[in-house]
């Protein structure tokens, strides 16, 4: 059966009835299932092993396959594939179905969708408390397969199912070993700009899905804030997880987490006591220009390997330069907005953003000891 032949009927599955489609993907669907035994409902993701050049059912057992070989899925926070089977016509594999989007679990009613992180932020961003939650749950369960060399490739809202109320990461298909290697396979708009689908490549997604809790706004549209931005500057919860996925999504390839074991502690570490009384404050004097400097950081612990900080310009790509010379990534490349800078030096520095396009914009002389995010706009 073709994914996209709505006349046709469904395919005949073992001891499972299949009710209705309640997803698609590139090159298959999940199907709503009933267990003939049991009656029980499951998710069943059916692939066409006829009707494509490429070899998608390939591609997908060899994902299967390491999965089940590091005993991957097994973890609270990764969608649990429960059998793998295949048929003359196509290849299958069970798993529990999404909570409703109500929040009620699964069921049968012609009215059931699938919970899935996409839908909801549909509704918009999540609460302080959700938000760390979530974020911390996708870092968990990314964290399990980066733990065992395995990138995920397609970390997506899409790919993040609710069951029992719990985030769990689903859709292995791409699922491939880590390399340094160029890869076109993935959702572009979660792509880094590198093109290396390493273990950062995941975690830079997962700033991106992060991003999208925290503000209810588009991948495309990090790092703005949004209509959130007073509100993220005033909750340290909600601070705190901006600041994560501000270095999570970095453009520059090293400023990155380098897997998402080093995201999850930083999700976990807790933000200082004192960042709820230092909110967002709109720098007096420079508001003509649009410049805002956002100190929500103390001194950088052990000072003398330098400070953290956080570089946004709301019109991408300039260069950022500290005393006059640009700031460069570890592999010697300039950086441009946005990025976070590590190990520059304490103290007061004159900060500066050049443009191809809107010239160079001076932000003045700004003390990094106490400032973690310079944020311009022309």
């Amino acid at each position: 059966m073709s994914p996209t032949d709505a006349t046709s009927p469904p395919p005949s599955i073992p001891d499972v009835d299949l009710v209705r489609p309640i997803g698609r993907g590139g090159f298959g669907e999940v199907w709503l299932g009933l267990n003939r035994a049991t009656g029980a409902l499951k998710a069943v993701k059916i692939i066409p092993l006829k009707g494509h050049a490429a070899d998608p059912a390939g591609r997908e057992i060899v994902s299967l396959a390491q999965l089940e070989s590091h005993h991957l899925s097994r973890h609270p926070h990764l969608l649990d594939i429960q059998h793998v089977g295949r048929t003359q016509d196509v290849l299958f594999y069970l798993m529990d179905p999404a909570d409703d989007v109500s929040g009620r679990p699964a069921t049968n009613d012609p009215g059931y969708r699938p919970a899935t992180l996409a839908l909801r932020l549909e509704q918009g961003p999540l609460p302080s408390a959700d938000c760390l939650r979530c974020a911390r749950q996708l870092a968990a369960g990314l964290a399990h397969l980066h733990a065992a060399g395995m990138v995920h490739r397609d970390v997506k809202p899409s790919n993040c199912l609710f069951v029992g109320r719990e985030l769990k990461l689903a859709d292995f298909g791409l699922l491939t070993p880590a390399s340094t290697g160029l890869s076109r396979l993935g959702t572009v708009r979660y792509m880094p700009p590198d093109g290396r689908m390493d273990l950062r490549a995941d975690v830079y997604a997962a700033g991106l899905v992060i991003y999208e809790m925290l503000t209810g706004l588009p991948a495309e549209a990090f790092p703005r804030l949004g209509e959130r931005a007073r509100e993220i500057a005033a909750d340290p919860v909600l601070a705190h997880v901006n600041r994560v996925a501000l270095r999570a999504a970095n453009r520059d390839h090293h400023a990155r987490f380098a897997h998402a074991g080093d995201l999850l502690t930083a999700i976990d570490a807790p933000p200082p006591l004192d960042r709820r009384a230092r909110a967002w404050p709109w720098a007096a004097g420079v508001a003509a220009a649009g410049l805002a400097i956002a100190a929500l950081g103390l001194p950088w612990p052990g000072g003398g390997r330098g400070v953290e900080v956080n570089f946004v310009t709301r019109t991408f790509e300039a260069e950022v330069l500290l005393d006059g010379k640009p700031l460069r990534g570890r592999d010697g490349a300039v950086l441009t907005s946005p990025c976070t800078a590590t190990g520059l030096p304490a103290g007061v520095h004159r900060v500066m953003f050049r443009h191809p396009q809107r010239g160079t914009f001076d932000a003045g002389a700004i003390d990094l000891t106490k400032v973690r995010k310079v944020v311009a706009d022309w």
